[in-house]
């Protein structure tokens, strides 16, 4: 029987974890190497071993009604996206309202996870943690690893040729913090992911010159959406899913391509990418094709070769006297405290995970990985599901299926994703899709069909408005008693941190009297003229 539960992180991850064991009266223990909660979103002004790494100036590509926690709205003064200092804010106020921070040890780095002898019968794991040079070891009933995959940079310099004689500087993205230092510099940038093009458009106001190169290409979005309103809430609905599901995928490819390409063509600023049909995360960034356009940011392709001062891309052409080159190549997926990594890659070294959180073939299921799932959604509400799944699977309350079924919907769940969003380590798939699936487990999933019955105007919300995390505590264990006002609100909410200056409202149609005098002016006049 679980009962006591160690929690690997306190980012927003851990934090859903250890909510979610006391909701369903486990006794939980987070360990944090930190001093704060927050994790990515913690910032310090260095990169420090062990923990992810932000820039100064990075913002949420999520609106707030979309990535708040389910039970806890953001304020309503809060901007739609915001600055990680406030979104960092938001996360400590969640602590405290919740009374999470007792449950934390700060300062304590978790060194090894293992199985305990009589794991087969027991389920139980040994943690081993250290701190002020002290270590200590404690059983624990289940374990939540929410240590989070923003933390080792991959650096793939074996395929740069030429990079060791270069003689100007580079390092990962994960090491930048600002632009000042880079004043007057020619900069290369090398990857076309949010931090590479956020870090090329700020260096762009400093540097002399920004190159930003790119392998494959890739969609850009910006937050800012039709008629202004935020992209999430209008392309994040069940209706888009479910008319996504049902339409021919020659004609479903044919509406993304056409809607990628809506604001501007992507392939007259380079972007392109070269599978334009992968449903692949697109970047965010309200500012890169104004960069582009200005001339400050110039788009390369992938780099063939570095010289001592120069880089020779895949075209040919050759960029003298560079001084700096970022890479902005992502991370890798690491577990250095487990003592057997290849329990979550547990085939062909690649993570290997259940619904993406539980390891298939334990012989206790007590083990649940948060937060590696990636999908065009935000990231706070998708841990948040999956801690209340995998707490229900650890009191066996959801039953999981034998290893071989777990493997098959593993194989088809790949088979989908190569399909749709093309070859990666990541383990991405379709937001809602993904969500309704673990909410449908636990009995959280909002029936449409039977709200339309007993709440038809929250229903239409619910099917056609934004898929906001408040629809997953509408019913079913851990159901909040202010969802169906939270979804009926959420608008105005948007449109209270926009609205800041009282202005006329704008006619939504030119007035029909106003046409109607106009087509009949030349008769009017001449009525007039007859009778006077």
């Amino acid at each position: 029987m679980v009962r006591r539960v160690a929690v690997v992180g306190a980012g927003v991850s851990g934090l859903a974890a250890t909510k979610c064991c006391l909701e369903e009266g486990l006794e939980p223990t987070c360990f944090e190497q930190s001093e704060n909660v927050g994790g990515l979103w913690y910032y310090t002004d260095q990169a420090e071993e062990g923990r992810a790494s932000i820039y100064r100036t990075v913002f949420t590509n999520s609106c707030k009604e979309m990535m708040c926690f389910s039970d806890f709205p953001f304020p309503d003064d809060h901007p739609n996206y915001m600055h990680n200092a406030r979104l960092q804010h938001y996360i400590c106020k969640y602590a405290e309202h919740f009374d999470l921070l007792r449950y934390i040890r700060f300062k304590t780095l978790v060194t090894k996870v293992k199985k305990r002898p009589d794991f087969s019968v027991t389920g139980q794991w040994e943690v081993v943690t250290r701190r002020d040079g002290k270590e200590e070891t404690a059983v624990f009933d289940a374990v939540m690893v929410c240590s989070g995959h923003h933390v080792y940079p991959n650096l793939p310099l074996a395929e740069f040729p030429g990079i060791q004689k270069f003689k100007g500087c580079y390092f990962h993205s994960r090491e930048y913090k600002e632009p000042e230092k880079f004043r007057g510099k020619k900069v290369l940038v090398i990857g076309l992911g949010n931090s590479g093009c956020d870090i090329a458009v700020e260096l762009s106001t400093v540097a002399s010159q920004v190159y930003l190169s790119s392998r494959s290409g890739s969609w850009v979005m910006s937050r800012v959406w039709d008629n202004g309103y935020p992209w999430d809430m209008l392309v994040i609905t069940r209706f888009r899913t479910w008319l996504g599901n049902i339409l021919p995928r020659a004609i479903s490819d044919w509406l993304y391509v056409r809607g990628m390409n809506r604001f501007f063509k992507h392939e007259n600023f380079g972007l392109m990418p070269l599978d334009r049909t992968s449903r692949k995360e697109p970047v965010f960034n309200d500012d890169l094709p104004s960069r582009i356009a200005c001339g400050v940011v110039v788009m390369k392709p992938n780099v063939k070769e570095f010289r001592e001062t120069s880089v020779l891309f895949q075209d040919g052409t050759v960029q003298d006297d560079v001084d700096v080159v970022v890479f902005a190549t992502g991370y890798s997926y690491s577990y250095p405290f487990m003592e057997d990594d290849s329990i979550i890659k547990c085939r062909d070294n690649q993570v290997t995970l259940y619904k993406g959180i539980v390891p298939p073939r334990l012989e206790k299921p007590t083990l649940a990985v948060i937060g590696l799932v990636q999908s065009l959604g935000p990231t706070i509400p998708t841990a948040d599901l999956q801690c209340r799944w995998a707490v229900k699977v650890f009191q066996e309350q959801c039953t999981l299926p034998p290893v071989s079924e777990m493997m098959d919907d593993i194989d088809e769940k790949m088979g989908k994703k190569l399909e749709w969003y093309g070859s990666s380590t990541t383990l991405q798939t379709d937001y809602i899709t993904y969500m309704d699936e673990l909410a449908s487990a636990i009995g959280a999933k909002p029936n449409v069909l039977k709200l339309l019955l007993t709440d038809p105007q929250l229903a239409l919300k619910v099917f056609f408005g934004p898929c906001s995390p408040y629809q997953f505590r509408l019913v079913g264990p851990g159901k909040w008693s202010g969802a169906r006002k939270a979804i009926l609100t959420q608008w105005d909410r948007t449109l209270q941190a926009t609205r800041t200056r009282v202005t006329p409202a704008a006619p939504t149609a030119f007035p029909c009297l106003a046409v109607l005098g106009v087509l009949f002016l030349p008769l009017l006049l001449l009525l007039a003229a007859l009778y006077c």
